[in-house]
């Protein structure tokens, strides 16, 4: 890429190995000076427990449970655990959860994939 002063805003170093697949991680200051956000693109192409415990943090989150084909985003074959304070929450289709601070969330138990998934 040609340098020019839009040249800080363009990330290239985000791909990190991941569980299943290579995954995608964007943290606030390291790629975006005085920036203050993470984002992380999973692919989950099998069943397992990511997060055992409950927890809450002092920021809000977003959560995406996104089908894996990119020409169809709602193409979501799986099932997956969510809690929110303690209520269970099982997710067949493509969701995205808002999770504002203090919010106690989890355990996260992705229960069966057929196919791939974006998390």
């Amino acid at each position: 890429m040609v340098e020019s002063k839009y040249g800080k805003y363009v990330i290239k170093d985000a791909i990190v190995e991941g569980k299943f697949a290579p995954r995608i991680v964007l943290e606030g200051d390291k790629h975006i000076d005085g920036a203050n956000y993470t984002m992380i693109y999973n692919c989950i192409t099998e069943p397992f427990l990511m997060i055992e415990h409950a927890h809450s943090h002092d920021y809000d989150q977003f959560l995406c449970f996104i089908g894996g084909n990119p020409a169809d985003v709602g193409d979501f074959g799986a099932e997956v655990e969510l809690y929110l304070d303690g209520e269970k929450i099982t997710i067949t289709s493509t969701t995205i959860f808002h999770i504002p601070k203090g919010l106690v969330h989890c355990p996260l138990n992705f229960k069966r994939i057929d196919k791939p998934i974006v998390f």
